[in-house]
């Protein structure tokens, strides 16, 4: 007698993470960060990104409080940040993940999908107005739309009201760990396709890693 196989719900719609899953925009960020700290006399190190923007989601900021920065101050240095990362965007020609077009073009024609992301709606349009991805969804979740961003479960939950399904039919896509938990805390099978900024992570918890869009593409068609 063959043993049980576990039961795996169908699934019916797909979320996705932008930065860092379908275009190459951490390293872009990172930068933004570390120069402005840097004008600062705070060393922002990758292990810290890595820490403090990827893993919590808190930022840096609390090292400017410490030297004694207002809170005023803190924001004014924020929309720095901000520019300077948009300032970058817009110069740099090559954001979309090499291979990842091919995985959405396949599976859009199968399920629903939508884009569940940390960045502000400036940025992601101002991604995608160079790329063709857009047309691949059906909505955008962005961080203005949630009280709480990842790795509170909100914005995820939110994109499953908008696909219209329940958790156990959804599968999110994401490769930090602040992403994962955040999917995980919605109760959604995560599938992380691993960055270079976090090679070495485990990402305890994640239904499957892959790490290229072929092996991504390969363990989503197996769950069709």
């Amino acid at each position: 007698m063959w043993p049980t196989q576990p039961y795996m719900a169908q699934v019916k719609g797909i979320l996705w993470d932008n930065d860092g899953v379908l275009v190459n925009t951490e390293h872009l960020f990172y930068e933004s960060n570390r120069e402005l700290f840097a004008e600062n006399g705070i060393e922002l190190t990758p292990k810290h990104f890595f820490d403090w923007f990827l893993t919590e989601n808190f930022g840096a900021w609390h090292l400017l409080h410490d030297k004694g920065y207002t809170q005023a101050e803190t924001e004014a240095l924020r929309d720095l940040r901000n520019q300077r990362y948009g300032a970058r965007l817009h110069d740099e020609s090559q954001l979309q993940n090499p291979g990842i077009e091919k995985v959405l073009a396949r599976l859009s024609q199968r399920v629903p999908m939508g884009v569940v992301t940390g960045s502000k709606l400036e940025h992601f349009q101002l991604i995608h107005s160079k790329l063709d991805l857009r047309a691949y969804f059906d909505f955008v979740v962005t961080e203005e739309d949630t009280p709480e961003s990842k790795p509170s479960p909100q914005p995820y939950l939110l994109g499953l009201e908008k696909l219209g399904i329940s958790a156990e039919n959804c599968l999110a896509i994401e490769d930090s760990p602040r992403g994962l938990q955040a999917a995980r805390s919605a109760g959604i099978r995560c599938i992380v396709l691993r960055h270079p900024l976090m090679q070495d992570f485990g990402y305890d918890g994640a239904y499957q890693i892959a790490d290229t869009p072929d092996q991504l593409l390969e363990i989503i068609e197996a769950l069709l």
